[in-house]
């Protein structure tokens, strides 16, 4: 299983955050410090016996966070549960000096792995993203990383407006230049409600059109296969054991522990979700002695869905026995066998017996895909 801790505050508004509300000049460390462990303790009585193999400190800016508080949480989840030998402990920054000034004593708390946003290589699209560093501070940080954590990782923002193939491709292989396991590579999606979405409503915005961004797909996949780091998920990128142990748990939909404000998790046959604003965490906390706003049963049409839909996103494609098993759903209920036929015909998916998988060929239309295959739909109500 994983655990995952959220830190709910920013130290600076970007314009993508949903936490900007969490922006804080001043935290009650000691505050947290208790409510943190409390909650944490009550999700492992609710999970006992499991072995823990990784750990995520993410949310606001969680490398802000005091290392020593990072390390006591570390010590209380590896005391609740069993850690795994080769338990994997990330942690997300920003790739600003203030932050790698923390990475020594990070390390030595016993974060293994971080997990880096420098998003771009070049300061005029840092500046439209709007982010607060530059490139060479990025850098900076990033070399600092390099030095104090075994495992780093750093994401990179591509089909941005106006960018070209030959462009994005001078960007990628000086990003794999630097040597890092784990590459995280998004294309640049207009979300509803942000900033981008005005731009683009105003014609102030041009996103890049489909055939672009399929072509640059391709472009990544290539690139970066043939530098050792094949993709592992729809857009993430590893050497062989470096992929995200963490995320792993994600896509193949098993369980999860969340604590902290906002924290999502995954217990069974039960989504959890803690109070989202930070007072109200802490009334919580007070009351209740746990951070909960949310048991929500899971019915197995969704257990089955939500399976198939992370794990789809893989290269190594899903197990349908392990999902039907898992979810009490039949196996030939889960799929569209006559649409499976067709896509493995037209070689978007592969299947041998129960397992499935999208193709190099099909993922680009991964979206399209799913939504013809995926048999399973759960109950209206939902």
């Amino acid at each position: 299983m994983a655990l995952y801790i959220h830190w709910p505050f920013c130290v600076s508004k970007c314009p993508y955050c949903d936490f900007n509300s969490h922006v804080r000049d001043t935290v009650d460390i000691a505050q947290w410090h208790h409510a943190l462990l409390a909650d944490l303790a009550h999700e492992a009585a609710l999970l006992p016996g499991r072995t823990l193999g990784s750990i995520f400190f993410g949310g606001g800016t969680p490398s802000l966070m005091p290392p020593a508080l990072v390390e006591t949480l570390i010590g209380a989840a590896t005391t609740h549960w069993a850690a795994s030998d080769t338990i994997e402990i990330t942690l997300e920054a920003n790739p600003s000096s203030v932050e790698a000034a923390r990475f020594a004593d990070l390390a030595r708390a016993g974060v293994n792995r971080v997990s880096l946003g420098l998003q771009a290589l070049d300061d005029a699209t840092l500046g439209f993203l709007g982010r607060a560093h530059g490139v060479d501070e990025g850098l900076r940080a990033l070399a600092t990383a390099q030095q104090h954590f075994s495992r780093v990782s750093f994401d990179l923002i591509y089909a941005r407006p106006g960018q070209s193939p030959d462009q994005w491709e001078a960007e990628l292989r000086r990003a794999l230049g630097f040597g890092t396991g784990h590459l995280s590579l998004y294309q640049l999606t207009i979300e509803p409600g942000t900033r981008f979405e005005t731009l683009v409503r105003r014609g102030e915005l041009i996103p890049a059109d489909d055939d672009l961004c399929a072509d640059l797909f391709d472009l990544t996949r290539d690139i970066t296969a043939s530098a050792g780091l094949p993709a592992y998920e729809i857009s993430n990128h590893a050497r062989p054991g470096e992929e995200s142990r963490h995320n792993l748990t994600y896509w193949r939909y098993g369980d999860y522990a969340g604590i902290g404000p906002g924290a999502h998790g995954r217990r069974g046959a039960l989504a959890t979700e803690r109070h989202r604003k930070p007072e109200n965490y802490l009334s919580a906390m007070d009351r209740n002695g746990h951070g909960l706003a949310i048991e929500r049963p899971l019915d197995p049409a969704t257990r089955a869905m939500e399976a198939l839909l992370m794990g789809l996103r893989l290269a190594e494609g899903v197990d349908l026995a392990r999902i039907a098993a898992r979810s009490g759903v039949a196996l030939d209920a889960l799929i569209d066998g006559k649409a499976a036929e067709r896509l493995v015909g037209l070689g978007l998916a592969r299947r041998d017996g129960d397992h499935i998988t999208v193709t190099e060929k099909g993922m680009p239309l991964l979206n399209a895909i799913l939504a013809e295959i995926v048999a399973i739909e759960p109950p209206a109500a939902l």
